[in-house]
């Protein structure tokens, strides 16, 4: 018998084999693994994960098992509500002062408190600011009445804004949740998966011989 003849008769057989002993093995272990992950992603659900920041935002991240995002999550609300209360102080001030200023009532002068905050001199300021001053100034009036508008406007939308990132915040919170236990299940071990089958190679163009190809699955 021919070398290449024996060869070809070897390989055959060893294609065979494969055939009959080796693709029922992969195939069973492919559906075990697909069972089992099945299995497994129904014991973990990514509704209950949302569900549970919903109720209390971190509870979420806690059923994944995710405990280093609880405190990321408490320290984004805190700074955010500090930003609201911050912002919301200083609206308040100065939209009081900006009510003060042009309610033409001597009485009410809270707008002094931002006069002296910049280190001005208060009564050089209402002598320019009141027309039965001698010194009265109508640019300075208008100057520091837009004044109090514009930071009154400032400070009431960055407050409006806090607001908004605290419900994004929540949001998110959620989101994070859901994803964390979508992907809790999914396999990312550096294992790799080996598959031996024939192959027929060519050799010419008219020949071919047959061989083993090894390929691996990420």
């Amino acid at each position: 018998m021919r070398i290449s003849t024996l060869r070809t008769y070897l390989f055959s057989i060893l294609f065979l084999f494969l055939i009959v002993s080796g693709e029922p093995f992969f195939a069973q272990q492919t559906n075990s693994s697909i069972s089992g992950d099945s299995i497994a992603l129904r014991g973990h659900s990514p509704k209950r994960a949302s569900f549970y920041s919903m109720v209390i935002p971190g509870l979420g991240q806690v059923y994944n098992k995710k405990y280093w995002k609880v405190p990321v999550i408490y320290a984004g609300f805190g700074a955010l509500a500090y930003l609201v209360k911050l912002n919301g102080s200083r609206f308040t001030k100065y939209i009081n002062a900006y009510g003060d200023f042009i309610d033409n009532d001597t009485l009410t002068t809270r707008y002094l408190t931002i006069i002296n905050e910049r280190g001005l001199d208060e009564r050089e300021i209402v002598k320019e600011l009141y027309e039965d001053e001698g010194t009265y100034d109508p640019s300075k009036y208008d100057w520091f009445k837009n004044a109090l508008k514009l930071n009154k406007d400032y400070y009431r939308r960055n407050r409006d804004l806090s607001y908004i990132g605290i419900g994004l915040w929540y949001i998110l919170n959620i989101v994070d949740a859901s994803v964390d236990a979508h992907l809790f299940d999914y396999d990312i071990s550096d294992d790799l998966t080996l598959h031996i089958e024939p192959e027929l190679f060519p050799t010419s163009r008219y020949t071919h011989t047959m061989g083993i190809k090894f390929s691996f699955r990420f």
